[in-house]
């Protein structure tokens, strides 16, 4: 139940894209190029880090070979 709770009162790091060295420094931490990140913020609308990084990470996964072929039978 501690866990949750400190889950819960964790805080959010929201990112700065219109600044481009925060720009980059973000782009850097989540792997991809300073355009991809500006826009993917435009697609989901949110500069949550941890919404954006859970973003990115199901469209690694749905890029992914595997994935395709599974989505293609």
């Amino acid at each position: 139940m501690e866990y949750q709770i400190n889950s819960m009162n964790a805080r959010k790091e929201f990112i700065e894209i219109a600044d481009e060295q925060d720009r980059n420094y973000w782009a850097a931490r989540l792997g991809v190029t300073g355009e991809k990140l500006k826009s993917v913020v435009k697609a989901i609308q949110s500069m949550e880090f941890s919404i954006l990084k859970e973003y990115l990470m199901m469209e690694k996964i749905k890029s992914g070979s595997t994935y395709q072929r599974f989505a293609n039978q």
